[in-house]
């Protein structure tokens, strides 16, 4: 096969932070793996274009991740694709790949046909399925552990299989797929936005299958108001500013470059993090473990590098209050002073290029530091569909 891959200029179209493999809030593969599967999952994609690749991770693994095939489609419903679209997808001219552990590999460029594709992607945004065939044991998958989206597994190869009816396993994560690339044909273009942070950025408690996480609604905002985007989401749940997780992720500062600033063309990224490092010693729960008592003064410092990153790369940095948490499991008199702290420097230091105000958007008029009821899931710290719609209201998109 002769590919093109690396004469084409890549866009963004979809993306996942990874994490190593956990047991994490439900029940998912990332432990146990594959062996002898066919992983099936289904990804939004909010850009266009003619031709498409995913990139592969094996960041967590300790040992090459054997990829023996890979298919690329049209969804129709589920773990359902449209017949006609299916495109098996090559690495370097083959059909399967051997990714080193820690490592990470591009499939080569597949034509996306008419058929495959809206031109532009328009609302409601194309979604398309990404199978994975592994015919060995995989050992632990590098995964994302809260997609909000159910994935699928079957037994034996299903690659190009149109049926749902094999795929009766599933779970709510994303594993080993961290990107959807797209390209047009066109010259290189600076408009990616990404949305930076932990389970609110991730989308926790938004609906099943819905993309009704802030970044898919301001996505949505953005066409409407004839601004087409890729709006990335690079939220990892529970995931800290200062310290790295066993179950939430690398911690902010250090995975903000190969999640933000490495990612093609962009242009502006919305910081949303920093709860998490304020809540975690206010309750001994194991899963919250490293849980230091940190001073406002770090979480500041923490953005300030943050911010020396972004402007280091040329993007936009937007900083994004933290929102009420009164009700939840840590919020306490310290833990709200440091939220009234860090939110005060983050609303008056001009450190950040813009605020996205999510605080007062979503603030109880008559209790601000709890959410509006209408906008609370039910735990008191993650917004509900529609609170993460206010939250992509609250963002000037003249600032992005």
């Amino acid at each position: 096969m002769n590919d093109n891959s690396n004469s084409l200029v890549w866009h963004a179209g979809w993306a996942a932070a990874v994490q190593r493999p956990s047991e994490g809030f439900h029940p998912n593969w990332s432990l146990e793996g594959f062996a002898g599967h066919t992983l099936r999952q289904v990804v939004r994609v909010t850009g266009s274009g003619t031709r498409a690749r995913i990139r592969l991770s094996n960041r967590y693994g300790s040992a090459p991740l054997e990829v023996t095939g890979a298919t690329l489609a049209r969804t129709d419903k589920g773990a359902a694709v449209q017949e006609s679209t299916v495109r098996r997808l090559t690495f370097g001219g083959a059909a399967s790949v051997r990714i080193p552990a820690g490592g990470e590999v591009h499939s080569d460029a597949a034509e996306l046909g008419a058929e495959l594709t809206a031109a532009p992607f328009t609302e409601p945004f194309a979604s398309l399925t990404v199978s994975l065939h592994f015919a060995r044991p995989t050992g632990p998958a590098t995964f994302h552990a809260q997609a909000y989206a159910t994935a699928y597994r079957a037994a034996g190869d299903r690659l190009t299989d149109p049926d749902p009816a094999a795929f009766g396993e599933t779970t709510r994560s994303w594993y080993h797929l961290a990107a959807v690339e797209l390209a047009d044909g066109g010259p290189a273009r600076r408009d990616a936005v990404v949305a930076f942070g932990d389970s609110i950025t991730d989308g926790f408690g938004s609906t099943l299958d819905a993309d009704r996480r802030y970044p898919d609604a301001l996505a949505e905002r953005l066409a409407a108001a004839g601004m087409p985007r890729p709006v990335l989401n690079q939220g990892i749940g529970g995931n800290l500013l200062l310290n790295d997780s066993a179950w939430f992720g690398e911690r902010a500062d250090n995975r903000f470059r190969r999640d933000v600033l490495d990612r093609p063309g962009v242009r502006s990224v919305i910081v949303l993090v920093g709860l998490n490092d304020i809540g975690f010693s206010e309750v001994d729960l194991p899963t919250y473990k490293p849980a230091p008592d940190q001073p406002a003064a770090a979480l500041i410092a923490g953005y300030r590098d943050l911010i020396a990153q972004a402007r280091a790369a040329d993007v936009r940095i937007i900083g994004g209050t933290l929102l009420p948490f009164k009700g939840a499991e840590y919020h306490t008199p310290a833990a709200e002073a440091k939220r009234q702290e860090i939110n005060a420097w983050i609303r008056g230091s001009g450190a950040f290029d813009a605020i996205a105000d999510f605080a007062t958007a979503l603030a109880d008029p008559d209790d601000p530091e709890a959410l509006t009821p209408a906008y609370d899931s039910g735990d008191h710290k993650h917004p509900s569909d529609e609170g993460y719609r206010q939250m992509a209201a609250a963002v000037d998109l003249t600032s992005l």
